[in-house]
Order: structure tokens, then C-alpha cells, then sequence
């Protein structure tokens, strides 16, 4: 868990494939906004808990992704969200498509939603620039400690991946960035930034 000044941020992983889901609780408000409902329900909805969520964002359509969508979103009445090109491979209705630079709020707390192409179609990003702190990323399968996403050794996804991953994100984010994957650790794009070259050499 980190507990900011206007935010708490909880981390858990589910599933086979040790998804890892967060929950974003507004300081001010209570309210409550979930990242990636990927899979054991019951586990999710005990971290939500009696307060409910108002919102269940999913990064991308990728089945690990939102095993336990329909079940959290009929327990709590959640709206959805997702990348307008990746809702059609959601079998859960997404309420609200999301294009790049769409701002999503949780309480008080505004997360800024940035497209990246090239894991899939229409996977999102959200960025909470802290006004009391460093940001926080939340990459779903985009970025992870030691390369972005999976891109099927397809070179353009992955050329299309890298360029916006270093335009939307190195380019425009310090070091001290927080980045939140879809699974494993924590890292911070100061980590990450030195082995940019690296990833372009290899083509992953």
C-alpha cells in the first residue's frame, strides 16, 4: 500500500498469471476506482470492501485482464472504462471509451489516460502527477521492469510500443516516477531510462 497525501494505492495480485489489481481510494472523498479487475473476484471485492468502488478501469483486453469483470461490476454497480480500440474484446460492456489525454477521476483525484500502441490496439495507461509528490503510472502490460509489453516479435507493434512508451512517458516524466505494472514489481522510470537503447537493439 502507499499512502499519499490525496490518494491510497493498493496493490494485489490474483489469478494464474499473478495479475496484479489496484485500488485507488480519494483521501477527501472515500471513493474508491479499481484497476483491472483481472481475476478472483471475491479476493477483489474484500480489498474494495463495504464503500464500493465507483469505477473499474481495465488497461487492455487481454483475458487475464478481466476474468472477474462481470462479477465486480454487478456486485457494486461500477462504471467501466477501457481503450476505445480494445473495448470490442472486453465481453463486459465499457461504459465510457477512453482516448488519449481523457482524464478519469477518482474522488478529487484526476488520473490522466495516455493510448500506447502496440500490445494491443487500444491499451491505456493512467498517470496521477501528484501535486504533492513525484507522479504515478499505472502501465498495465506496457512497461515492465526491464522492457515494455509483449509484442508478439512483431517489429511494428513493438516499434509503434517503444515510440510511445518514450514520447508519452519517458519524455514527459521524471525519474522519480512511481511505475505500476500489470504484473511483478514496482519500478520507477529512472530505473528503467538507461536501458532504453537496450530495448531498441533487441527488438523486445
Amino acid at each position: 500500500m502507499h499512502e499519499l497525501k490525496d490518494l491510497m494505492i493498493t496493490k494485489i495480485a490474483v489469478g494464474p498469471m499473478n495479475n496484479n489489481a489496484y485500488l485507488l481510494r480519494c483521501r477527501a472523498t472515500d471513493e474508491q476506482l479499481l484497476i483491472d479487475a483481472a481475476n478472483e473476484a471475491q479476493t477483489l471485492l474484500g480489498m474494495i470492501g463495504d464503500d464500493g468502488i465507483a469505477s473499474v478501469v481495465t488497461t487492455h483486453r487481454h483475458g487475464d485482464h478481466w476474468q472477474a469483470l462481470a462479477e465486480v461490476v454487478a456486485a457494486t454497480g461500477a462504471r467501466t472504462y477501457a481503450g476505445r480500440e480494445d473495448a470490442e474484446g472486453i465481453p463486459v460492456r465499457t461504459d465510457v471509451p477512453v482516448d488519449d489525454g481523457d482524464t478519469i477521476r477518482v474522488g478529487q483525484v484526476e488520473l490522466t489516460a495516455r493510448h500506447l500502441v502496440g500490445h494491443t490496439p487500444g491499451s491505456i495507461v493512467l498517470v496521477y502527477d501528484d501535486p504533492h509528490g513525484h507522479p504515478h503510472v499505472f502501465t498495465g502490460d506496457c512497461l515492465f521492469p526491464g522492457g515494455v509489453g509483449n509484442t508478439h516479435k512483431d517489429p511494428k507493434a513493438f516499434a509503434s510500443l517503444i515510440h510511445d512508451v518514450e514520447t508519452k512517458i519517458f519524455d514527459v516524466l521524471p525519474d522519480e516516477t512511481w511505475v505500476y505494472p500489470g504484473h511483478g514489481n514496482d519500478t520507477s522510470l529512472g530505473a528503467e531510462r538507461p536501458h532504453l537503447p537496450e530495448w531498441h537493439a533487441r527488438g523486445w
